[in-house]
């Protein structure tokens, strides 16, 4: 019989949640350009292998990646699943050290069977998160304006997206299935600069906005060897499109006032409809389970930003530049014997890595010839171990994992990053749909 009661509460969570939720996830300076830093939308026991997720089936967790796993939950579960991350994050510019601490809210998500073949989720999930404060000093000959000049960059926001998927079993090894988000959210980036120890400023803000759907498709097939071994092949597909949305580019002057605090004196500004574009993603994951309690996995991903530059000649210059991001991941999980009455037996025990090319570009300045030119932003590696801890009396799983993250940037001079993360998951894994008899 469903529970109502817990099924219209836990939706009420993850709409409010969703909706509400605001991400302090990064203080990169690489989320000055196109979406900002893009989120990481897997869960718990993805996290730990990887970053795998096309060809991972498993009736005991949530994989959003893929809308074609939702099937293999069985008709008796009801999945709750919530996730955060905390991380100490380390940045190089030259000789020059500094260090931040973030957490973030990665995901939110409820998922059940709505009859024999489909099954349903919906959740809540970060799409990208833009944080960064930087300023710089230049001197110049100019002994009325105090000899040097001063920059201060700044920027907040990023994109979410609520969501809800089906999947349905189309043969008894073939899935497919379907996510449609509504992706939302704020951007703002500033630049501000005086010249000397003069109080009047030179401000240049711009402020994106979007509102628009977002769809995701995934298809997976598994094959049976035999009794004890089988490979699961996923594949997905994301919509490319332009998106419902707005930008805005001011360019003001300011003056501190009396008080302290700048005061606008002037202000010009334009305003252009659906620059941003959605890129065609697509993705292959392969993945061997021998016995239930091994799973060995790889993932491929292509994201075609070239195609989906965001348009500003309306503001006075070229399109914003974007590359193709490919990611490739590895992953394994391994479970000495789910039935054991040995606690150690039961945990599962994950580790992956991964590699991922940038999706934006950067603007980076020879030392040798002072000449600014457009290159490839970094390049990102990561390795990953973790652990699904089973909750005692109950099929719930705790999932915690760490992650060593190195942003590597093809040119010497840029700003180098280095992460350490730790995930944590919790599963609510419960018989909510159990119809019970009285003899």
């Amino acid at each position: 019989m469903i529970n109502y009661k817990r099924l219209i509460s836990a939706s009420i969570i993850l709409v409010v949640a969703g909706l509400c939720m605001a991400q302090t996830s990064t203080n990169s300076p690489y989320t000055r350009y196109g979406f900002g830093q893009l989120s990481d939308q897997n869960f718990g026991n993805s996290k730990a292998m990887g970053g795998i997720a096309y060809g991972l089936r498993n009736g005991y967790q949530i994989n959003a990646s893929n809308p074609a796993s939702y099937t293999a939950i069985d008709s008796l579960t009801f999945l709750f699943d919530a996730g955060l991350t905390l991380q100490n994050a380390n940045f190089k510019d030259g000789s020059v050290k500094t260090n931040a601490k973030n957490s973030s809210f990665d995901y939110l998500a409820m998922q059940f069977r709505l009859w024999k073949k489909m099954a349903m989720t919906a959740g809540f999930l970060p799409f990208s998160t833009v944080g960064y404060n930087l300023s710089k000093t230049n001197s110049f000959a100019d002994v009325d304006n105090d000899g040097y000049w001063s920059e201060t960059f700044t920027g907040d926001g990023g994109f979410n997206q609520v969501f809800v998927g089906l999947g349905y079993k189309v043969f008894k090894n073939l899935s497919v299935g379907a996510n449609i988000s509504y992706l939302y959210g704020d951007i703002t980036h500033q630049s501000m600069t005086a010249i000397g120890s003069a109080s009047t400023y030179s401000i240049k803000l711009e402020e994106f906005s979007v509102s628009d759907y977002k769809l995701d498709l995934g298809l997976q097939y598994t094959y049976n060897i035999n009794k004890k071994n089988a490979v699961n092949i996923g594949a997905i597909y994301s919509l490319g499109h332009t998106l419902n949305g707005e930008a805005h580019k001011y360019h003001q002057t300011a003056a501190t006032n009396s008080y302290g605090s700048l005061a606008v004196q002037t202000q010009t500004g334009d305003t252009i409809s659906n620059p941003f574009k959605m890129p065609h993603t697509l993705g292959v994951g392969l993945t061997y389970v021998y016995d239930n309690r091994l799973t060995v996995g790889v993932d491929y991903t292509l994201q075609k930003w070239e195609t989906a530059d965001m348009n500003w000649n309306k503001f006075g210059k070229e399109s914003v530049e974007m590359s193709n991001r490919t990611k490739i991941a590895i992953g394994a999980e391994f479970i000495p014997d789910y039935y054991s009455h040995n606690y150690l037996k039961r945990i599962y025990y994950r580790a992956g890595a991964y590699y991922s090319s940038p999706y934006n570009k950067v603007n980076y300045t020879d030392p040798a010839t002072q000449a600014t030119v457009t290159c490839d932003g970094a390049r990102e590696y990561g390795v990953s171990i973790g652990f699904g801890l089973p909750m005692f009396q109950s099929k719930s799983i705790l999932n915690i994992s760490g992650q060593y993250v190195k942003v590597s940037p093809k040119f010497k001079g840029l700003i180098e990053e280095n992460y350490l993360k730790i995930n944590i998951g919790l599963t609510f894994n419960e018989r909510w749909f159990m119809k019970w008899k009285v003899n």
